[in-house]
Parts: C-alpha cells; structure tokens; sequence
C-alpha cells in the first residue's frame, strides 16, 4: 500500500514537471499584493479604435482557455483584451491561499493587476464561475469597470451542492493525498470525456485541451485551488446576489437553453430582472461553452455592449 501511494506521488511529481515544460507561461506577470498574476494580452494592429476588456476564465480553465475562444475576434475589432489566469490557477499565485478562494479577494487582486498595467475602466467579460468575479468587480470596484457581460455565468445559489471531489480535495490531510496520488493519473485518462460533457450540445473546437492548455489543472495545488474556488462558491453567491440590483454599468447576460452546467432559470434570468436595463440572450440548441461554440454571437453582442458603455447609456437599444 505504501509503495503504490510512493509510486503515485512520484508519478503526480514527474508529470507535473512535464506539464509546466509543455504548458510553460505564454504571457506576462503584474505584481499584485503578495504576488503575481499572469495574464495574456492582445493589442490591436495600428492605431486602437476600440476598449479594453478583460477576459476571466471559468473553473477548471486558465487564461488561455478564454482568450482561444474571444482574444483575436475581439481584438480584430481594436480592442485591447487581456485575459487573467485567476489567483491559483494557469501561472498565477494565490498569496493568501485558501482564502483566495472568494470571488471578492479575487475581484481585489484582478483590480490590482487591472491597476498596475494602466488600465482605468474595462468592459469585463467573466465565464461561469468568474461570472461571481466579474459580478463583484462591478459592486466593489466601480472604478475599474465600464460594462459587464456574465457569460453561462454562475451568480445565484442553486440546490444540490457541488460534486464530492471538490469537498474530498479540500479536506485536511486526506485532500492532500488525494490530490498528489489519484487526480493525475485519473484525470489523464478522463480529461476528453469531461471537456466533451462540458460543451454538449456541441464538441470542444479541435485540440482544445492542448490549445488552451487545460491539462494543467491536474497539478496539486491548481487542482486543490480549483476545488476550494467550486466548494466556497456557493456560499459566497447566497451572499453577494441580494446586491446585484447595485450594478450600474450597461451589462449583457449570455446563456443557453441547453446549458446543464449553469442553469438558466436559476442564474441568468434572476439576474436581468435585478440590474436595471441589463440584456438577456439566449442562445438556442446551445449550451455551456458559447465563448467556443458560437464565438460570432458572443462578438456581436460585445459590440453592441460596447455601444451602450460608449453612450453611457444603461439600457441596451430597441
């Protein structure tokens, strides 16, 4: 029993080395407070005609996962478009570990990255989870944010829990076995079939994983932070979504009607009815993944959010 244990550390060991050479960073580094985030940036060919947005990945993801579906297309139109790894995950620190977990301390240190690269307003683009963070850039950092869209984001409390492993991988002791003994070789034998269950209806764009690096995830501490980000969310949404009727910033709600991961009608639909003049779209026959499986859309409907925050209108047009 001790050498198998022994036999899976040291192989957890050998392949995270070998997916941090694969998967090395692609981007820069900003100094946060005890810390760094590392971000991917695009900027326009020429003069910028366009905004900055800020792009923020969902769980399970990284910086490049969100630029691979939205970075070109949006900066094709002039805009500058950065895209955060968020605290503990892709190759960016989590300085106060575990309390990192919280869509706020994430909000506080995206807009201190968001600060130390001269950024002064954004349209803020947030993913699923990062839907929470994106929501709380909006209440508690005003200064940073000119418009929102909340993409299958994750904002309400919802019934059932989150899956064990995320309670297993957390837990003292046990979860730091678990997550430098099975996650690796158990997620490098599953990781097609989740990203496929993920993007149903449709099917992950080719060589997604490796594109936008998704493997690294497996590492033991971005796996433990992933879990502690997914078992705190619920929690931290019960509390945050009696403020959401405090945004002021023109927002755009993007969802689908087959999405099984984030639930519509309990998420984006609450949503809207709270901030004032917000938009709601739903995407037909579509489900959690639109950043990949319906990219024009998505674009579309930034450019007309882009619209309105140059207006200064909150309303979305007739």
């Amino acid at each position: 029993m001790v050498l198998s244990v022994a036999g899976l550390a040291l192989f957890t060991a050998v392949q995270t080395a070998r997916l941090e050479e694969r998967y090395p960073p692609r981007g820069q580094f900003i100094g946060v407070f005890g810390g760094r985030l590392h971000y991917v940036e695009r900027r326009p060919e020429g003069v910028p005609s366009g905004v900055t947005v800020v792009l923020l990945h969902g769980a399970s993801g990284n910086a490049l996962e969100i630029d691979l579906g939205l970075g070109a297309p949006l900066a094709a139109r002039g805009h500058r478009v950065i895209a955060f790894d968020r605290p503990g995950h892709g190759w960016s620190d989590r300085p106060k570990g575990e309390k990192d977990a919280s869509p706020a301390m994430q909000a506080g240190l995206i807009a201190q990255g968001m600060a130390g690269l001269g950024i002064d307003r954004a349209v803020v683009v947030g993913h699923s989870l990062a839907g929470a963070v994106a929501a709380n850039l909006a209440l508690d950092h005003t200064d940073r944010v000119s418009g929102l869209m909340l993409l299958s984001a994750a904002t309400h409390p919802w019934e059932g829990g989150v899956a064990w492993q995320n309670h297993v991988a957390t837990a003292p002791l046990l979860g730091d076995v678990m997550v430098r003994t099975i996650v690796m070789p158990l997620g490098l034998a599953t990781l097609e079939k989740v990203a496929d269950r993920v993007f149903l209806p449709h099917q992950p764009p080719k060589d997604y994983l490796h594109r936008a690096a998704i493997p690294l995830i497996l590492r033991p501490d971005e796996f433990q932070a992933n879990a502690e980000d997914v078992k705190g969310l619920l929690a931290f949404v019960t509390r945050q979504a009696p403020r959401y009727g405090d945004i002021r910033v023109p927002t755009t709600v993007m969802t689908a009607d087959r999405d099984t991961i984030v639930y519509p009608d309990t998420h984006s639909r609450p949503i809207v009815k709270q901030i004032e003049g917000s938009k709601l779209v739903i995407l037909p026959e579509a489900g959690h993944m639109p950043h990949h499986t319906a990219t024009d859309r998505v674009v579309a409907e930034m450019d007309e959010l882009i619209a309105r925050v140059r207006r200064g209108a909150a309303r979305p047009s007739s």
